[in-house]
């Protein structure tokens, strides 16, 4: 509950002194009598018993009214946000390369995706009014998730994501083409994909130059991250015994490629050498794509006035009545 104008609520300081004189003036007036034993044998009368029960009615009425004026007010708040979402497909690479153990998290090394997987998730969880697809690719794409606003059967899709879910290779053409396929006929304020990839383009269909430049004419900006440390990378790999050990591989990451398909879309190419490097890529980029959103509040004020005001005018009506019967005063 607010008060309209709350600044009335001041007036009832006048109770107090009200109180203050009622009963200061009671000792003004005295008869002499030469004896009290004959006063203290007649019982009280019911004038006599509530005699104060006026200026507590007064006061009390006063109170109200001066609540009643200053307007109390219950609000219905109701806000309307008004937003144009941003496409986003996440095109991620789940290739054999991504199996090198080359990023750590908490002192411990894991391999790519699965240190990509947490920091993709975190990126999905801070979008609001965003609808967002998830690609992954290796010798070819594939659509895990399409489109959507249900961000919790996404990550539920982005948790089953594996390496070798799809035959061996990086197209990263065809995984552009794919999520270009996504996107272009939305009507989205802004549609944006995100590819991720430790490799360079070696197989599919599509050139990535060209599936840059179809992104382009559908107004579609294309982020690229390549993923990974420069030089030799711990690999798993087995030993003529069947054990499982680590090997220092070459894994090559077409920089220049990748820089130049975010340079034709007006995007941007980022380098990912370790896990903290790659979380902030992606809070960059959370933050380089925001909705902008434009809200306009309602409020709904609900009178509150009447409530202190009726019972008032019935306590001034008590008083009014009591004074004129019960408790009348005779000159």
């Amino acid at each position: 509950m607010i008060f309209r104008d709350p600044f009335v609520l001041l007036f009832i300081i006048v109770v107090p002194p009200l109180i203050y004189i009622y009963f200061r003036s009671k000792g003004t007036n005295q008869v002499v009598f030469p004896s009290l034993g004959a006063l203290k044998k007649i019982k009280p009368s019911f004038s006599q018993r509530y005699r104060h029960i006026l200026i507590v009615l007064r006061s009390t009425a006063i109170i109200l009214l001066v609540i009643a004026l200053a307007r109390p007010q219950y609000g219905n708040e109701q806000t309307k946000v008004t937003t144009e979402g941003i496409d986003i497909v996440l095109a991620v690479d789940v290739s054999g390369s991504m199996l090198a153990e080359d990023f750590e998290i908490g002192g411990q090394r894991y391999n790519r995706l699965h240190v990509v997987k947490p920091v993709v998730k975190d990126f999905i969880m801070k979008r609001t009014n965003d609808r967002i697809g998830l690609v992954v690719f290796a010798g070819r794409p594939y659509t895990q998730c399409p489109m959507t606003l249900d961000y919790g059967m996404l990550l539920q899709l982005l948790e089953k994501v594996e390496i070798g879910m799809v035959e061996d290779g990086t197209a990263i053409g065809s995984a552009l083409g794919s999520s270009i396929e996504r996107l272009k006929d939305t009507k989205a304020k802004s549609k944006v994909i995100i590819l991720l990839t430790d490799g360079r383009n070696n197989a599919g269909e599509i050139d990535p130059f060209t599936a840059a430049e179809i992104a382009r004419t559908f107004g579609i900006k294309i982020y690229t991250i390549g993923a990974g440390t420069k030089g030799l990378a711990p690999y798993p790999a087995m030993d003529i015994f069947g054990n499982r050990v680590m090997k220092q591989v070459k894994i090559d990451i077409d920089d220049d490629a990748l820089r130049e398909i975010a340079k034709i879309t007006d995007g941007k190419y980022y380098r990912a050498t370790d896990t903290e490097s790659l979380k902030e890529i992606y809070s960059q980029i959370d933050k380089l794509e925001k909705t902008e959103t434009e809200v306009t509040q309602y409020t709904e004020y609900n009178e509150l006035f009447h409530y202190f005001l009726l019972p008032a005018l019935g306590l001034l009506l008590i008083e009014l009545g009591l004074k004129k019967t019960k408790l009348r005063k005779i000159p």
